[in-house]
C-alpha cells in the first residue's frame, strides 16, 4: 500500500465545524465540531438512530447540513471537484447489496477509476494494487464470481478491498463489520488500523465497544442529538456513560488479552438514553465512575 499525503504540519485533516443535521422536523444532530489528522484510528459509537451514518456522510460530501461544514485541509467539501474528492476520501457503506451483476474483480477495480483518464485503462501498477486489495481481504478466489452470488459477508468484504484499492488518505467504515463472522471482523479491523498505521486517516462506526477500544486511538460518542464525548477509549466507556446513553449496566475492566477493554453488558436499565441535565456540559469525555 503507497503511503497517502499526510496533512501540512500535522494539523487537522479532516474537520467538521458546527454541523447540524435535520430531516424533516428531526434534528439529527446540532453544534457538532470534530477535527481529525493523518494517520488516527476513530471509533464512532452511539445508540441505534444517533446519527453515526448520517456524520459518515456529511464528511464525504453526500448529503449537506443544514448547518456548518467540512474541510479536508483547511478547505470546505464544496470546494473540490467530485472526482478530486474520490481521490481523497472513500466510504464503504453497511448497505452492500447492488442492481447489477458485475464481477467481484470489476468492482474492486472500480477503486481505481478516479486516478484514470476518461478512456484510460488499468495499467500495471493499477492492476497490481487491485490483486493486493483482493489478496489482503481475502477475496481474490472469488474474482470471477458476481457480486449477487456472494454472501452479505462477502460483498463487505469486496466493498473494502475496493476502498484498499481507492488508496485514498481518508477512509470511511460504515458499521462494516456487522455482516462479518468473528475471523472476519478481526481480519477486516486489522486491515483498517494498518490503514491508519501508514498515514490513512480511518473513521469507523462500530457497534461493538469492546473491539472499539482494542482498535481504536480515539472513540466519538454521538448521542441525544450531540456530541457527547470524544477522547480516549478508556476516558469515554465508563459505566457512567454507558447507563446514560446505552440504557445498559455494565463490567468494564481490561481485556484478557491486554489490549482494550472487555465491557459485559450486565442489564438494561430500561430507560433509554436520557436528555442531558439542564447546565450541564455535553462533553463527558472524561467522565468517570
Amino acid at each position: 500500500m503507497s503511503d497517502p499525503a499526510r496533512s501540512p504540519g500535522g494539523g487537522a485533516l479532516l474537520r467538521a465545524s458546527g454541523l447540524r443535521m435535520r430531516y424533516g422536523e428531526r434534528t439529527v444532530f446540532s453544534d457538532v465540531d470534530l477535527a481529525f489528522r493523518a494517520g488516527e484510528m476513530i471509533g464512532l459509537i452511539g445508540p441505534n438512530g444517533s446519527g453515526k451514518t448520517t456524520l459518515l456522510r456529511l464528511l464525504m460530501g453526500l448529503i449537506t447540513p443544514a448547518m456548518g461544514e467540512v474541510c479536508i485541509d483547511g478547505v470546505p467539501l464544496a470546494r473540490y471537484r467530485r472526482r478530486r474528492l474520490a481521490r481523497l476520501m472513500t466510504l464503504v457503506p453497511q448497505d452492500t447489496g447492488f442492481d447489477f451483476a458485475l464481477s467481484v474483480e470489476a468492482i474492486v477495480a472500480m477503486g481505481r477509476n478516479p486516478h484514470l483518464g476518461r478512456f484510460e485503462v488499468p495499467g500495471a501498477s493499477d492492476l497490481a494494487l487491485i490483486a493486493e486489495a483482493m489478496a489482503l481481504t481475502g477475496v481474490a478466489a472469488l474474482a470471477g464470481r458476481t457480486i449477487d452470488t456472494l454472501s452479505g459477508g462477502e460483498r463487505q468484504r469486496v466493498l473494502i478491498a475496493r476502498a484498499i484499492a481507492q488508496q485514498t488518505p481518508i477512509v470511511l467504515l460504515d458499521e462494516v463489520t456487522a455482516n462479518l463472522d468473528l475471523c472476519h471482523q478481526l481480519e477486516v479491523l486489522d486491515l483498517a488500523r494498518a490503514m491508519a498505521a501508514r498515514g490513512c486517516l480511518v473513521i469507523a462506526a462500530i457497534h461493538d465497544l469492546g473491539m472499539a477500544s482494542r482498535w481504536c486511538d480515539r472513540l466519538v460518542l454521538l448521542a441525544d442529538g450531540a456530541l457527547q464525548a470524544d477522547g480516549p477509549p478508556r476516558a469515554v466507556l465508563t459505566r457512567a456513560i454507558l447507563r446514560r446513553f446505552f440504557a445498559v449496566d455494565a463490567l468494564i475492566g481490561e481485556a484478557p488479552s491486554g489490549a482494550g477493554l472487555a465491557v459485559t453488558a450486565l442489564a438494561s436499565t430500561g430507560s433509554g438514553p436520557s436528555p442531558p441535565a439542564p447546565g450541564r456540559p455535553g462533553i463527558l469525555g472524561h467522565t468517570s465512575d
